[in-house]
């Protein structure tokens, strides 16, 4: 534990911000499998509204830093070529 009081105040805000970021990434990965299964379900309306949410998750991700922007940019590109081939 450390004995300096700035130190203390960064093991709290270091806490605090890992749990944060944890609930970011983690409802990303959550968004793009919603987004796979409702793909893979052919479900057309239910894809277009996953693909929304997802690509709104992902950005939201990369803009804090979570994710890198160009995983960012790779994701989307490939969740909407998978919707695109689902509706040909």
């Amino acid at each position: 534990m450390p004995n300096i009081k700035s130190a203390k105040k960064r093991v709290i805000t270091s806490a605090k911000r890992e749990k944060n970021n944890t609930v970011v990434t983690s409802s990303m990965k959550t968004a793009i499998k919603n987004c796979e299964k409702a793909i893979n379900t052919n479900d057309k309306n239910a894809a277009e509204d996953a693909l929304k949410v997802a690509i709104k998750r992902i950005d939201k991700a990369a803009a804090s830093g979570l994710v890198h922007k160009n995983k960012a940019a790779r994701e989307k590109s490939r969740l909407t070529k998978k919707k695109n081939a689902m509706e040909a």
